[in-house]
């Protein structure tokens, strides 16, 4: 049987479709969805979200690290965004409690945020 330039179009049209709806479905991440979410509600949505992402994951890690407080965060935030010290704070405290919530605690028991390491 000889195939034909729109028989193999079919066939291959047919393998894609056929493959695209036997894939998984990809999972939303509840943390990410919220923190998105988050920044859109508090006006901050025009960031690239994979940028917002990357920059929120980091806040935690940077609170951890020793002498660093909410305000070098938020300075290192405002550089890695390009944005202002004003809505880079508002952004650090948003990443802050949807990130790593034990800080917040921290933060009002005046516990240094060393201890999240």
């Amino acid at each position: 049987m000889k195939l034909t330039y729109p028989v193999v179009a079919a066939l291959v049209a047919a393998a894609t479709v056929a493959a695209t709806m036997s894939a998984a479905p990809a999972q939303a991440d509840p943390t990410t969805d919220a923190f998105i979410a988050t920044l859109q509600h508090y006006r901050l949505g025009d960031i690239d979200p994979a940028t917002a992402m990357r920059v929120g994951q980091t806040v935690c890690p940077m609170l951890s690290e020793p002498g660093q407080n909410a305000a070098n965060v938020a300075a290192d935030v405002a550089d890695a965004l390009g944005r202002p010290l004003g809505p880079a704070t508002m952004f650090t405290g948003l990443a802050i409690s949807i990130f790593c919530p034990r800080a917040v605690s921290a933060m009002t028991d005046g516990v240094p945020f060393s201890f999240l390491r």
